[in-house]
C-alpha cells in the first residue's frame, strides 16, 4: 500500500466511503431521537451570505439551509458527496459540493460569513488543525456554529476514554474529545455553548479571536 494511502486522513476517507450507503440509516435514527430538532436549531443561527458546511456528508442538512444563504459543502468522501448531489437534485437545492479535506481547505482567507458543521470534528484526524482552517476562511466578524458530541466529565469520561479505541474501530469517530477546548486552541473566542443530552452533545458558537488573524494562504 502506498504511504499516502496509510495516513489517518486516507483511512478516514476510506472508512466514510465504505459507510456512505448506510449513513442515512444513522441520520434517520438520530432524527427519531430528536436530532433533527438540533440540526434545525443550528441552522436557525446561520444567516444569509456565504456559508461553508464542513463534512456535508450525504446532505442531511440540506433541507435546513436558510433562504438567502450561498452554501458550499465539502466532504472528504467522494461516496458521501455523490449521495449529497443526488439529494440536492431531488430537493431542488442550489449548493456547490466539493471534495476537500477540512484540515487543508483550498479557499482563500476570509471567504465565508459562517462556517457550520454537524458531528464532524469527532472524526477529523487533527481537529485543532481543521478548526484553524475554519478560522482562516472566516471573514472578520464571521461565526463558527457546530454540533458535536464530546467527552463527559468525571467517571463517565473515563469510561469514554476506555471505549474510544472501540468506537474508532467501529464508527470511525472519537467519543472522548474536549471540543470546546480545541475551539479555543484554534484561536476562537467561544460565544455560547448550549448543552443537550446532559452535556453529551454541544451546540458551540464562536468567532475568530482578534489576536489570531489569518496568516495568508
Amino acid at each position: 500500500m502506498p504511504l499516502a494511502d496509510a495516513t489517518p486522513t486516507a483511512r478516514t476517507r476510506r472508512r466514510w466511503d465504505a459507510k456512505a450507503r448506510a449513513y442515512d440509516r444513522f441520520t434517520w435514527l438520530e432524527g427519531r431521537l430528536g436530532g433533527s430538532k438540533l440540526r434545525r436549531r443550528l441552522w436557525s443561527l446561520v444567516g444569509p451570505g456565504r456559508v461553508l458546511e464542513l463534512g456535508v456528508g450525504t446532505g442531511a442538512n440540506l433541507r435546513h439551509h436558510p433562504p438567502g444563504a450561498e452554501v458550499t459543502g465539502i466532504d472528504l468522501s467522494p461516496g458521501m458527496l455523490a449521495l449529497a448531489r443526488a439529494r440536492a437534485a431531488r430537493l431542488g437545492k442550489a449548493i456547490s459540493l466539493l471534495e476537500m479535506d477540512a484540515q487543508a481547505l483550498s479557499f482563500p482567507d476570509a471567504t465565508f460569513d459562517t462556517v457550520a458543521a454537524t458531528y464532524v470534528f469527532c472524526s477529523v484526524p487533527e481537529p485543532v488543525r481543521g478548526l484553524g482552517e475554519a478560522r482562516r476562511v472566516l471573514k472578520p466578524g464571521g461565526r463558527l456554529v457546530f454540533l458535536e458530541h464530546v467527552r463527559l466529565p468525571g467517571f463517565l469520561g473515563r469510561i469514554m476514554d476506555w471505549l474510544n479505541p472501540l468506537a474508532q474501530a467501529m464508527m470511525g469517530s472519537n467519543i472522548n474529545r474536549d471540543t470546546v477546548s480545541n475551539v479555543k486552541r484554534a484561536g476562537f473566542e467561544v460565544e455560547a455553548v448550549h448543552n443537550y443530552l446532559g452535556g453529551l452533545v454541544k451546540l458551540i458558537v464562536a468567532r475568530p479571536g482578534q489576536d489570531h488573524a489569518p496568516s495568508g494562504n
